[in-house]
């Protein structure tokens, strides 16, 4: 083996750790008290069966973001990084311009 394939190699198991953690660590704090943890906090209280929710929960959750992967893998393939990033910003100022009017219309 020589020192460019191992140094690849090097590189790869590093941009998967990042990526892995990176995302691990952005969904797990998204996901903490959030209307999804405290429907499956609900059900397993209800249910008496915290395994059987605890897997059904985590089945829904893999299919939900097998979903969003899928996407973002064609969004990738169509649109490009910084398109993507304009776009994304632009939708989450619309978001914001209508949730503020929201709560200020009362007022007006």
């Amino acid at each position: 083996m020589n020192i460019n394939s191992e140094k690849e190699e090097k590189d790869v198991e590093k941009n998967f750790a990042s990526i892995f953690f990176t995302t691990f660590t952005t969904i797990f704090i998204a996901e903490l008290g959030d209307k999804t943890q405290l429907a499956t906090l609900m059900l397993s209280a209800e249910s008496g069966k915290p395994i059987i929710v605890f897997i059904g929960s985590s089945l829904a959750l893999i299919s939900s973001s097998l979903v969003g992967v899928l996407i973002g893998k064609w969004l990738s393939d169509k649109i490009s990084p910084n398109r993507f990033a304009f776009f994304t910003g632009f939708l989450m100022i619309i978001i914001s311009v209508f949730l503020a009017y929201d709560i200020i219309k009362p007022y007006i």
